[in-house]
């Protein structure tokens, strides 16, 4: 069969199973669009696609003079990719089933165009991993990184300042450091432009990596920059003129003169020609084994792909039986009390299946307690989801910081405006139990959530805040441990909470 002809087929082909696979997993396609759409972290991913296109364009003469072939080993890459996705569909993780769809494409062109192919687009392939949003864990290192970059300098300018968590108090204004101010979204940024640029400008693995380092330090720098130019802007005119300015070049100008600084710094090493080959048709071995049938081949990997989903809907519908009403328990030498008027707090669960808050008193000490069941998790009704949980999204609470663990929970220091415009601070210790286990990380309920889906074993989940407020006289930590100590074990508690009537 002559190449042109043997594309046509091949090409058709892909495009038919790469269909069938987006449209079994349609509804991770529409998250991710979604995400790319609305999100100012990962609006990049929206370039991502046309940049794959001119990459496979750049190839178009080297590919050519090469013959695709249908490969039944590629079937193994799509299966991996299956695995992931049914991993990250039974332990609620979508970064892992969107990783898992990608791969699955990926898996689909190795299987239909073959290795030779396939390593004629390499890069384009593996280029493609930047379509998955990833990186928001990079927020609160780099919080903390731009709050050490911004106090030395504002003490070098003069400026009176002190520092608390990722709040700062400098003249006359308080500035908090947030996920949005932290730079995250130009370091994930840079990094797919780095890679981009590494590959195409340079030869050298040595200048490559050096070049890689340059596009994630300097926005982290840029950024520090940035943030303090804004406070002192704030601190010699006013906040409102400091911030309208800020966030026109922060959205305009600031990522546009950070990429001109990156390239400009690396410039004078460049060592690739810009009209060289991607690559040596003639260097690639003719592919001798491992071939099959184009159709079969497309039939395979489109059941190959649909396993997946297939699976899961077979383990969907596993909740857990809750009582149709469920209260908080009565503790031992405490007593229930209003809620507090001057720092009221609460948990974000939407998606749960019953959500309980109380505060209980005892010798001057007052612990709320807040409970969250879910049946089941999933998608829309999960523990751990973006934007819940003890702090929700664009609460007037903020984080400041985390702190020591109390009784085995994690703890997060937090403050929100009070009265007399004087700042409150809480403490919120927290634990999760999944299945049989107790965790206070977030990361081991998504594992235990996905072993329990995945094996069989028991799906309610349940969330437990113990918060005080911290005021003169009191130790908000020993208040909380204390009611901790009372209530008894969290596995305990949640066995009785979620247990059927």
């Amino acid at each position: 069969m002559t190449p042109p002809r043997a594309w046509r087929r091949h090409g058709l082909a892909l495009a038919l199973a790469a269909v069938a696979i987006l449209l079994l997993l349609r509804d991770d396609v529409a998250h991710l669009l979604s995400i790319w759409w609305t999100s100012t972290t990962f609006g990049h991913c929206l370039f991502i696609g046309p940049v794959i296109a001119w990459l496979v364009w750049q190839r178009r003469r080297e590919l050519a003079a090469l013959t695709p072939v249908a490969w039944w080993p590629g079937l193994v890459l799509v299966a991996l990719g299956g695995l992931g996705w049914l991993m990250g569909d039974a332990g609620s993780v979508s970064f892992a089933r969107q990783f898992g769809l990608v791969v699955m494409l990926q898996g689909t062109v190795v299987t239909l165009l073959g290795p030779q192919v396939a390593r004629g687009l390499l890069f384009p392939l593996a280029y493609a991993l930047f379509l998955v949003p990833f990186g928001e864990e990079l927020e609160p290192p780099l919080q903390a990184v731009t709050v050490r970059i911004v106090m030395p300098l504002l003490h070098l300018a003069g400026v009176p300042a002190t520092s608390n968590g990722v709040l700062i108090h400098a003249g006359r204004y308080w500035f908090e450091v947030a996920e949005a101010c932290s730079g995250a979204k130009f370091v994930i940024a840079m990094l797919a432009f780095g890679v981009l640029v590494a590959n195409l400008c340079f030869v050298s693995w040595r200048r490559r990596a050096g070049f890689m380092v340059a596009a994630i330090v300097v926005p982290v720098l840029a950024n520090g920059l940035r943030a303090f130019g804004t406070i002192y802007a704030a601190h010699v005119t006013s906040v409102e003129a400091a911030t309208g300015f800020d966030h026109i070049v922060y959205g305009w100008v600031f990522f546009g003169l950070v990429m001109a600084a990156v390239l400009g710094i690396g410039w004078r090493w460049f060592d690739r020609a810009p009209d060289a080959p991607a690559f040596d048709p003639a260097r690639l071995p003719i592919v001798r084994r491992g071939l099959v049938a184009l159709p079969l081949a497309t039939l395979l990997t489109v059941a190959t792909a649909g396993v997946w989903p297939l699976w899961s809907s077979a383990i969907a519908h596993r909740a857990a039986p809750l009582p149709a009403h469920i209260d908080l328990p009565p503790v031992a030498g405490w007593a229930r009390v209003p809620l507090s008027r001057a720092a009221p707090w609460q948990p974000y669960y939407p998606g749960a299946d019953h959500v309980l808050f109380g505060r209980y008193a005892r010798d001057g000490a007052a612990v709320d307690l807040a409970v969250a069941v879910f049946g089941s998790q999933g998608e829309g009704h999960k523990i751990g989801a973006f934007g819940t949980g003890a702090i929700r999204e664009e609460d007037r609470w903020v984080r400041i910081a985390d702190d020591a663990p109390i009784a085995g929970g994690a703890v997060l220091r937090m403050t929100a405006p009070g009265g007399a415009g004087r700042p409150v601070e809480r403490i919120v210790a927290t634990w999760y139990v999944v299945g049989d286990g107790v965790t206070a990380d977030e990361r081991v309920v998504k594992i235990e959530t996905m072993k329990a889906k995945l094996l069989g074993g028991p799906q309610r989940a349940v969330a437990v805040h113990l918060s005080a407020e911290v005021v003169p006289g009191r130790d908000a930590r020993a208040d909380i441990a204390a009611l901790a100590a009372a209530l008894g074990p969290v596995p305990v508690l949640a066995d009785h909470l979620a247990a059927p009537r």
